[in-house]
């Protein structure tokens, strides 16, 4: 059960990267980061249609720099503001990273280029660029699309498999053999129980205020806020010249400028979360951003004009006391606990963990839970292709021949190439749903149809305007929404979902509501 929308936490307010942590080594975390190239390795495998090779450059400014304050911060993780890495350390971690990476991987190694070369490949680049470090890691540009995905296949796995959004565990009822989870439906405000052997507490940032309202307080998390915003600016996006920009502010922060189609993402800021465990993007980390992307392009002017949207969630990290928050541990650990009321197995939280690490750390999780259950594992999910990654074409020329066996009547290339980034390769159970009855694109925007959205309805879960919108989609990632846009969604989702022309509207509002409180975009101009 979810509390809201699949992926509308920490899991969808990612910086949108399947990274090995190059940074993970100055913390002295080597088995992190090598679980989290093998893990990133994997996935290009088996998630191909969300996964994609992302190179990545690091500007370099010194050559000795850092070396004599690195083992300061590795051995104690509590200095003040550390001073600039410089090339030397880069290429040490740099070396490191490449060694962990060659396990079932096949990305380039890094390389080095001098201050000539760095500014023949990137001439917007801050012109006393000593060195450029180029290497790959992964990117992906819909972890929401990802979770779909993943429950589905875990939906699939079996009659027995249940999952619902906007359901909340609010209590523990009765005791010993009567003992269940109270839960709340978010949509009717039900409440009903449901009774467990294990109950297990992934709810991110919310473990202790979760583990609380289950009768067993915990003190578990310390998470720290990222926020990020998303640019509409050819030419920061022609500076970047198809990579990732990934680099150490001045303040010794690592940040990135990172290209996602023709928009462009920059964040992130990490700030010890407190109790706000939904954040928003303030106008100081705006701020911060546009001093960032001074300080490596400095003759690129950007405003405010040019954000379509910016969002903000907390990490779910672990309580961490007086260690900088740059420096707390990106791992996860699985608490154990007896339930409250004596009744089943017991319960385990999840404490820390990673969009890159989700698959490990389910297994681990899951064989946790067998463990306690008295079973073993009888399926792997190590090379187990998610979703629509099954079958995904391999090269250019695939997915060409894909785009011409799935374009035909209702559905030209174009329509099939966004289904196909959408889905994967299930987009061809979505093009047959579309194909079984009259559909029509929406007015207000080319990548989506009238039945797309009966599709999403009827097999997706939605439940609000803002589900298709923020998950279901990129639109609002993008900066592509309007005000008629956000009425026709809502219009075509009311005869799926029992609504009313009140009720419409409402989620007309909502949604209005929703993307000028938490995501910056202007509601006037959307609805006006």
């Amino acid at each position: 059960v979810e509390r809201g929308d699949y992926c509308q936490g920490a899991s969808g307010a990612s910086s949108h990267m399947i990274h090995g942590g190059i940074r993970y080594l100055e913390n002295g975390e080597f088995r992190l980061v090598h679980e989290s190239v093998v893990e990133r390795n994997r996935l290009l495998r088996i998630a191909p249609h969300y996964v994609k090779p992302l190179q990545t450059t690091i500007p370099v400014f010194s050559t000795f720099s850092g070396i004599l304050n690195a083992p300061l911060r590795f051995l104690t993780h509590r200095s003040g503001r550390p001073g600039e890495r410089g090339a030397v350390l880069i290429k040490i971690g740099l070396s490191l990273y490449d060694l962990f990476s060659r396990q079932g991987g096949s990305v380039p190694r890094h390389r080095f280029l001098g201050r000539r070369k760095a500014l023949a490949e990137l001439p917007a680049l801050r012109p006393d660029v000593k060195y450029t470090a180029t290497y790959f890691d992964a990117s992906v540009h819909d972890p929401e699309r990802l979770t779909l995905d993943v429950l589905r296949d875990g939906l699939a796995a079996g009659a027995h498999a249940r999952a619902s959004n906007y359901v909340s565990a609010v209590g523990i009822t009765g005791a010993g053999e009567g003992a269940a989870v109270r839960l709340r439906d978010g949509l009717t405000g039900e409440e009903f129980d449901f009774a467990a052997e294990v109950v297990v507490n992934t709810t991110g940032a919310w473990v202790d205020a979760t583990n609380g309202a289950l009768g067993a307080p915990t003190r578990f998390m310390g998470g720290t806020k990222g926020s990020h915003i998303v640019l509409d600016h050819p030419e920061l996006l022609a500076a970047c010249a198809g990579r990732e920009i990934f680099f150490e502010h001045s303040d010794g922060r690592i940040v990135l400028i990172y290209p996602i189609g023709d928009r462009v993402l920059v964040g992130t800021t990490d700030i010890d979360a407190g109790e706000d465990l939904e954040p928003v993007c303030t106008d100081a980390e705006i701020e911060y951003f546009f001093d960032l992307i001074r300080h490596v392009f400095p003759s690129v002017r950007v405003g405010r004009e040019s954000i379509v949207y910016t969002f903000s969630g907390v990490r779910p990290l672990p309580r961490h006391d007086d260690t900088a928050p740059g420096f707390v541990s990106r791992d996860y650990r699985i608490e154990k606990a007896a339930l409250p009321g004596g009744a089943g197995q017991g319960m385990l939280s999840l404490v820390g963990g990673k969009w890159t690490t989700f698959r490990a750390l389910s297994e681990h999780l899951a064989d946790e839970v067998l463990a306690l259950l008295g079973h073993g594992r009888s399926v792997g999910t190590g090379e187990l292709p998610i979703g629509g990654g099954r079958g995904f074409p391999t090269d250019e020329e695939g997915v060409q021949a894909w785009l011409k066996a799935h374009t035909g009547p209702g559905i030209d290339a174009h329509r099939a190439e966004i289904l196909l980034a959408r889905y994967g390769t299930r987009a061809s159970q979505v093009i047959a749903f579309l194909r079984e009855g009259e559909d029509s694109l929406l007015q207000s925007t080319k990548e989506l149809s009238v039945r797309e959205i009966a599709w999403m309805a009827r097999n997706e879960q939605v439940a609000h305007v803002e589900d298709v919108l923020l998950r279901r989609t990129s639109l609002a990632f993008r900066g592509l929404l309007s005000g008629e846009l956000v009425r026709e969604v809502a219009e075509h989702l009311a005869p799926h979902l029992g609504w009313d022309a009140e009720r419409t509207r409402r989620e007309v509002q909502r949604a209005s509501a929703t993307l000028a409180d938490r995501h910056r975009v202007e509601v006037d101009q959307l609805i006006g």
